[in-house]
């Protein structure tokens, strides 16, 4: 019955815990930014490995360092001139690539000549495959007017999702591209991301919403062509279904909560073919073999390196990550269709319960605190190297904080209740060694123990103590007479008036059979005497109830002694008090013996 109470405390304390995590915000964001780095350390060690590899369809013209010094030097000034990308446009369509796509802006400027605005207009229209970006935000109309943008660039887009709230990836503003490109290309992505609290970035969106309407992310704008040339899959109208995830063909994207795909990443910088854009420049001039990089059926992607253009990021791999790299991992994942997909809570519910479980059986069942403290870590370690497993392979987030944190938790409050429970036991194991079971008394051992005990103490501070021995009138009679069922209710009646009237500090014992002792500490013969005459009369004035329900009177005889007056042994004492008994017997009972 104690277990039971204990374990369901226990229970309760549990199912507590999870309810204050549940409503507490501050605790949810700070395990949250523990299960981030948790990420981060799974996605590290994954990129890492030799079988998780980028796409070789995949390339990046990069405007890196070496590229930013040849145009300062060539052009004097950043931006460079628009024909410069015109001039990449031509050269790399030659060898028929899947796609170009420009993770830049080309916004109106007055430093940009009209003319390189319009061959830049014409040569991405002219191209069916080839990507610009715009970036919506939500600057102040004071400072920019909202644009309308062209109907053909929005996408029709369903959520029956529950979780997914798209309400979160909803801008107010934007900045506008040359007006050529906005209303002659239907291929226009946005390139925002997404940053967790902590500044990391881990997700991009897939759609953002500006004036009621959705426009896709750039990266799945290229992988929709990819999939549309390479597996003829082609949606006009996109739909997120009730488990998050958005259709696409037969690929099932996880969405998150705030609208985000989860990024699987393949490696540091450079796990893609980095081309640097000078030499793309001079090849297109002449300057550089023109076969000297193959474009072939590659995607390739164009965007900033280079630290001093400030597109540089912090990913769960890398504290330095060109934003063109993310966009080039984002469309690798579709290809893959290996982004990540997070378990909802329930599920973490359900692994914590698992783990407590597990922790509450090894608890249980093993009695060494050592080997069960050893299979409980060995439990936890395998779920934590399951995580990983489960994300390299199936591209599952299981939480790992959440469901540690309670299994440690349950592990020490299974110990502690274990612990109870056997110092329970075994205070019910030395009640049953020093107790005698009818009287509740202590008996004859712990009578032993006791004196000598007390004796060896009182020869070390000098103190007194006193010993009562007393014996039943006429006992044997009274069970021949009466039956031995109410020789038992007599003698738990009169060891409860013996505990009854003495100290806390004195001991009462079950001497044997009939007779009773006590040991008085701290107490003189004449003190001692007085204790026994009142635990006499005590007993000479009580009605004792027998079984059957009447009641009867009984009478006691007493003998005690002192230490050192008596004796200085335990038999001394003993043997005092013995033959003061006796007399009291042989002089007609009822008293105490002198």
């Amino acid at each position: 019955m104690f277990k039971k109470i204990l374990y369901t405390v226990w229970l309760i304390l549990f199912l507590m815990c999870i309810a204050v995590c549940a409503h507490n915000s501050n605790f949810k964001d700070f395990i949250q930014s523990i299960e981030y780095r948790t990420f981060d350390i799974r996605q590290s060690i994954q990129a890492n490995d030799p079988g998780h590899l980028a796409s070789s369809d995949i390339v990046v013209i990069a405007i890196d360092d070496a590229s930013y010094e040849y145009i300062l030097q060539k052009y004097g000034e950043w931006p460079m001139p628009r024909d410069l990308y015109v001039k990449l446009i031509n050269f790399v369509e030659k060898q028929n690539p899947q796609s170009i796509a420009f993770d830049l802006m080309f916004v109106e400027s007055m430093k940009s000549s009209k003319n390189a605005d319009d061959m830049l207009i014409k040569a991405v229209t002219a191209n069916d495959n080839v990507f610009v970006a715009m970036n919506f935000d939500n600057q102040p109309s004071t400072l920019r007017l909202p644009q309308s943008l062209p109907p053909h660039l929005s996408k029709k887009l369903t959520n029956y999702s529950e979780n997914v709230d798209l309400t979160l990836q909803d801008y107010t503003n934007c900045r506008t591209i040359l007006k050529g490109l906005l209303f002659g290309t239907d291929n226009i992505g946005m390139t925002n991301v997404l940053r967790s609290d902590d500044g990391i970035l881990r997700k991009v969106p897939a759609f953002l919403r500006y004036k009621g309407d959705y426009y896709p992310q750039l990266a799945l704008a290229v992988g929709l062509k990819y999939l549309k040339d390479n597996e003829n899959i082609n949606v006009k109208d996109f739909v997120i279904d009730k488990n998050s995830n958005l259709l696409i063909g037969n690929r099932k994207i996880y969405i998150d909560k705030d609208g985000g795909m989860i990024l699987n990443w393949y490696g540091t910088q450079k796990s893609y073919s980095y081309i640097p854009f000078y030499q793309v420049i001079k090849m297109a001039d002449g300057e550089l073999s023109p076969n000297m990089y193959n474009f072939k059926d590659k995607i390739v992607y164009v965007g900033t390196t280079a630290v001093s253009l400030f597109d540089i990021k912090t990913v769960p791999i890398s504290r330095g990550f060109p934003g063109v790299e993310i966009q080039a991992t984002c469309v690798n994942n579709i290809i893959d269709n290996n982004f990540i997909q997070r378990v909802n809570l329930w599920v973490t519910v359900l692994i914590c319960l698992l783990l407590c479980l597990v922790t509450v059986i090894v608890v249980l069942y093993e009695s060494s605190t050592f080997v069960g403290a050893l299979a409980a870590l060995s439990i936890y370690m395998l779920y934590v190297l399951a995580t990983y497993y489960v994300m390299r392979y199936w591209h599952i987030w299981l939480d790992i904080v959440y469901p540690l944190t309670f299994a440690i938790v349950t592990f020490t409050l299974a110990y502690i209740i274990k612990y109870l429970i056997k110092s329970r036991d075994f205070e019910r194991q030395y009640i049953l060694a020093t107790t005698d079971g009818l009287t509740e008394l202590y008996n004859h051992r712990y009578f032993k123990e006791q004196m000598k005990l007390v004796l060896e103490t009182s020869k070390r501070e000098g103190t007194l103590f006193s010993l009562i021995i007393l014996d039943i009138d006429f006992f044997k009679k009274f069970n021949d007479t009466f039956g031995h069922q109410a020789g038992d209710a007599i003698l738990k009646q009169v060891a409860q008036t013996l505990k009854r009237n003495v100290r806390a500090s004195d001991i009462v014992f079950r001497y044997g059979g009939e007779e009773m002792s006590i040991i008085l500490n701290n107490t003189d013969y004449d003190s001692a005497v007085n204790v026994a005459q009142k635990i006499c009369n005590k007993i000479a004035t009580r009605k004792f109830i027998l079984p059957n329900g009447k009641t009867t009177e009984v009478t006691i005889s007493l003998g005690a002694s002192t230490f050192p007056q008596d004796g200085i042994s335990s038999e001394e004492i003993i043997e005092s008090a013995d033959k003061r008994l006796y007399y009291a017997k042989e002089n007609g009972r009822n008293q105490v013996g002198k």
